[in-house]
C-alpha cells in the first residue's frame, strides 16, 4: 500500500482558504465552448508515432503478454491483426502498460484538461486526475453503445467528471464515430436508462431516454484528434460498418479537488454521514494531488479484457 505518514492534512484552515484564486478567473474560447456546448475537439493531438505505440499495446492484451484477469485463446500462429479483432476493450490498461500510463500525462491533452476539466467552476485552480482508462479495439461489425452519460458510472462531487477521448483511427459515421447531444450536460441531471432492445446496433448496455435527441451530431474525427466531453453529456456510437478498426483511447478525469465516491465495498453498509466522504483513491494524479497525505493503493498487476463475445459481461467492478 502507497501511503503517506502522519495524520496531518496536506491544507487546512487558512492554508486551504489561501491555496484558492480569486473569483474572476477569465475563460477562453475553448473553455467557453467545453462549459456551453459540453465538448471540444482538439485535431492534430497526438501524434502519428504515439498513436503507433498505443495500437502495437493491443495485442499484447490478447496474447497475455501483459497479465489479463480473462485470458481468451488465441490460434497457434495468430497476427497481431487477428489477435486485435478479439478485443472489444481493454479496462484499465495504464495498470500494467507503461505506454497507456504515459498517455495519461501527455503534455498536449493535460494542457488541454487544465484548461477545461472544471472551467465551470469560478474557483478552480486548474488541479486534475485520472481515475480510468479504457482501450476500444471496435473491429469491424462491432455495436456500439446506446445513449449513456459518464457520470452515471463514475460519479464526481462538482461535475467535472471528463472523458479524453483519443481517436487512433480516423472516425466517421461508417466506422461508428462518436454522436454527441450539445448542452445535454448543462442541467447537471442524470437521465433514467431500459433495455434499448436492438443487439443488431448497441451492445448490452441499457439506454438513457426521455429527452428529444434531433439535435445529436456526428463528431467525425481524423486520427490524433482528441474529443473532450463532459461526464453530463449525453452520447453514443453506432455500429462499425467498415472493413477497418475504430480503434480509441478514452481517460478519465475530474478536477483535482473532487471526491470520488466509487466503487464502494459490495455488501458493505454505509452511514448518510460517510456518503459526501467517500473518495476512490485509485488515481494518477496530473500535477499535484491535493490529498497526496491520504497515500493511494498499489495498482493491481492484471486488467479486465472484454473479449468480442456477446455474452461477454461488463465487469462488476
Amino acid at each position: 500500500m502507497n501511503t503517506a505518514s502522519g495524520e496531518k492534512h496536506a491544507l487546512i484552515g487558512p492554508d486551504l482558504l489561501a491555496a484558492r484564486p480569486s473569483s474572476d478567473r477569465a475563460l477562453d474560447a475553448q473553455a467557453q465552448q467545453f462549459v456551453d456546448d459540453g465538448f471540444v475537439v482538439v485535431e492534430n493531438l497526438v501524434s502519428e508515432n504515439e498513436r503507433g505505440a498505443i495500437a502495437a499495446e493491443i495485442p499484447k492484451f490478447a496474447r497475455n503478454e501483459y497479465r489479463v484477469t480473462n485470458p481468451i485463446e488465441l490460434p497457434a500462429g495468430a497476427t497481431d491483426d487477428e489477435a486485435t479483432r478479439q478485443i472489444l476493450a481493454i479496462h484499465f490498461p495504464h495498470f500494467v502498460s507503461a505506454v497507456m500510463k504515459d498517455v495519461i500525462q501527455h503534455p498536449g491533452i493535460v494542457a488541454v484538461l487544465r484548461n477545461i476539466t472544471a472551467a465551470h467552476l469560478a474557483h478552480w485552480d486548474g488541479s486534475v486526475k485520472c481515475m480510468q482508462s479504457m482501450l476500444f479495439a471496435k473491429p469491424p461489425g462491432l455495436q456500439g453503445q446506446a445513449w449513456h452519460q459518464d457520470e452515471r458510472f463514475i460519479p464526481t462531487r462538482d461535475r467535472s467528471l471528463i472523458g479524453a477521448w483519443i481517436a487512433l483511427d480516423d472516425a466517421n459515421v461508417t466506422n461508428g464515430c462518436l454522436w454527441v447531444l450539445p448542452g445535454s450536460h448543462r442541467h447537471g441531471y442524470i437521465w433514467p436508462t431500459h433495455p434499448h432492445g436492438r443487439p443488431d446496433e448497441f451492445d448490452s448496455s441499457d439506454e438513457a431516454y426521455g429527452f428529444d435527441d434531433s439535435q445529436a451530431v456526428a463528431v467525425e474525427v481524423p486520427a490524433g484528434s482528441v474529443v473532450f466531453f463532459n461526464g453530463y453529456l449525453l452520447h453514443r456510437s453506432h455500429r462499425n460498418q467498415s472493413t477497418g478498426y475504430r480503434r480509441a483511447l478514452v481517460n478519465h478525469y475530474c478536477n483535482g479537488w473532487s471526491l470520488l465516491p466509487w466503487a464502494a465495498a459490495a455488501g458493505q453498509p454505509i452511514l448518510t454521514s460517510q456518503i459526501p466522504t467517500l473518495d476512490y483513491r485509485g488515481i494518477v494524479p496530473v500535477g499535484d494531488d491535493p490529498y497526496e497525505d491520504r497515500g493511494r493503493p498499489d495498482e493491481p498487476d492484471a486488467v479486465f479484457l472484454r473479449p468480442h463475445l456477446p455474452t461477454q459481461p461488463w465487469p462488476t467492478k
